[in-house]
């Protein structure tokens, strides 16, 4: 049995979406944020040595294999837990330009977009964060001179790239949906909520619409519960 160990607001949303789409049964176990860090609470370290989320465990007859990382989680199910209908469905065959594209934007996610996404997160912190008054503009100053001359324009760079690539082809890996769009789904709806798409960005917006009308992912909502990309 799959049990994911599910944090409130975070990336493990797109497992619990990817396992719908599977149609695999599984447990979900929720864990709530810090109300004032928005950090993972201690119990997840029980689960993997990290304490962060996504982390899944599956329980066979030989033992219970422990599986962290979003882009290690999506090929463990393919691999291991998916028909070969469903994963030849999810994922494009070896040795196509397709699977080439699906091994890009499966790595692409995690490896360059939500990095500065993240950052953008902490200098909005920093931004607001309490100090005293008579440093609040030093503070203030260098959050917005970082924002503004480094993580913006890497930002509207890449969604720049990603709007020309879905300006080409619906889906992130070609003409098929995959689950290399379950796994760009994170990225983009948390630029969409700390940075926002503009009409600059249609077909970006077309894809999110694609993406949050397919019945799995609606599902997905009903069992992991109210979900933002980005906590706080």
């Amino acid at each position: 049995m799959i049990i994911v160990h599910h944090l409130e607001n975070s990336r493990s949303q797109r497992v619990l979406w990817l396992l719908e789409e599977l149609g695999l049964p599984y447990e979900v176990k929720r864990y709530a944020r810090d109300r004032k860090t928005l950090l993972a609470p201690p119990a997840l370290k029980q689960v993997h040595a990290l304490g962060k989320s996504p982390v899944i465990t599956d329980t066979w007859a030989e033992g219970t294999i422990t599986v962290a990382e979003s882009g290690a989680i999506i090929e463990y199910l393919l691999d291991t837990c998916a028909s070969s209908q469903d994963n030849a469905r999810l994922r494009p065959a070896p040795g196509t330009p397709e699977r080439r594209q699906f091994n890009y934007w499966l790595h692409f996610a995690e490896g360059s977009a939500m990095p500065y996404l993240v950052m953008k997160l902490v200098f909005d912190q920093v931004r607001n964060a309490p100090v005293p008054f008579f440093i609040k503009p030093i503070v203030k100053g260098i959050a917005d001179k970082v924002t503004q001359s480094f993580l913006m324009p890497n930002i509207t760079q890449q969604l720049a790239f990603i709007e020309s690539t879905l300006a080409q082809q619906p889906w992130f890996a070609g003409p098929e949906f995959t689950a290399a769009d379950v796994q760009m789904s994170y990225p983009l709806e948390a630029a969409a909520e700390r940075v926002g798409l503009s009409s600059s960005h249609p077909h970006v917006v077309a894809w999110m619409k694609r993406i949050h009308e397919r019945p799995a992912y609606q599902r997905a909502l009903a069992q992991g519960g109210p979900y933002k990309a980005v906590p706080g």
